[in-house]
């Protein structure tokens, strides 16, 4: 079963960045699409961006468009979400996840958390000053 792990998180001043990353063992990456999403303390889990198996669709919530970006490195099988500009409402734990192979094609991608089968254990992102 596919597993994922997300580093990368930390305690950073708001207009600080971050890059977080999301690495598999034993399985390419390629195969599928990647979404991130975060879940702050009393709050809803709530999608992030997502990235199509091709790298070449994203999609951003509104919240982060123009700060984060999400991108993918087949070399070493890891996906990652560049986060600038942060701000204390960004703060969260932030999962990555994908869906099961076969559910979107080479370009297809949608952010919808029902649509996403394996997920990692988060990382913990802190913007505060």
């Amino acid at each position: 079963q596919l597993q994922l792990v997300e580093s990368g998180g930390g305690l950073v001043q708001p207009g600080g960045s971050l890059r977080l990353s999301c690495a598999a063992s034993g399985f390419t990456l390629d195969n599928y699409a990647i979404g991130w999403f975060r879940q702050a303390p009393g709050k809803e889990r709530e999608a992030v961006s997502c990235i199509s198996r091709s790298g070449g669709r994203t999609n951003y919530a509104d919240p982060v468009k123009g700060r984060f970006t999400i991108s993918r490195d087949a070399a070493k099988n890891t996906v990652y979400l560049q986060m600038n500009n942060l701000k204390p409402e960004d703060t969260a734990i932030y999962y990555c996840a994908a869906p099961k192979v076969g559910t979107f094609s080479w370009q297809q991608i949608s952010c919808e958390a029902r649509l996403y089968d394996y997920w990692g254990q988060g990382t913990q992102v802190t913007v505060s000053s």
